[in-house]
């Protein structure tokens, strides 16, 4: 089994914009393709899973967020670093039509996303790390029983008081991806020191 580096998109690898329907829109936060592409040197198998209920509000359709998506991926492969899988939810549970207006799996903190990756990539889930700028990425490592860790990049210096408000555990806090890689790769290598 492998280890996997599950990333939230939106002011993780790329910076916020309040729902973001465009790749024009589209900008990277500064050393996310490096932490990426570390993941990739390492042998590490890296996802993003996202939540878009913008598409169950009405405010961009799945085929724009394809484009977005397709943006992303060459944006970070125009820096050498890539990408396994996308995953995302279109659903919400109080908004949008029948097919998007659900209680699902797939929403974070849920973890339908992540079990979906692990299904299709052979991902040992307790080896892996879910890194986020949202309270809810961190639950959603929580609930996996992966390594949670919260970034200060997007909504992260707000989300990290309401982790210590609702006594939240996180694995690691980091200034940024690329920090957060640091972590990762300083823990994966510990872990991998043959015994003598």
């Amino acid at each position: 089994m492998q280890i996997g580096i599950f990333l939230d998109r939106d002011g993780t690898v790329n910076e916020e914009v309040s729902y973001l329907s465009s790749p024009v829109e589209l900008r990277l936060i500064p050393g996310s393709a490096d932490a990426i592409r570390e993941a990739n040197r390492l042998g590490l198998r890296v996802f993003i899973m996202t939540n878009q209920a913008g598409i169950a509000r009405g405010k961009f359709t799945e085929d724009q967020l394809t484009e977005v998506h397709k943006a992303l991926v060459q944006l970070l492969e125009n820096e050498q670093a890539q990408v396994d899988a996308i995953y995302y939810c279109p659903h919400h549970p109080d908004f949008g039509d029948g097919r998007y207006r659900k209680e699902c799996s797939c929403r974070k903190p849920n973890i339908g996303m992540l079990l979906q990756a692990a299904r299709e990539f052979d991902i040992d889930i307790e080896k892996s790390f879910v890194v986020g700028d949202r309270m809810i990425d961190v639950q959603t490592g929580n609930n996996a029983g992966a390594t949670s860790i919260l970034v200060l990049t997007g909504y992260g210096k707000e989300d990290q008081k309401l982790l210590l408000q609702n006594n939240t555990h996180v694995g690691h806090i980091s200034d940024n991806l690329y920090a957060a890689m640091q972590f990762i790769k300083s823990t994966i290598l510990k872990e991998r020191v043959p015994i003598q």
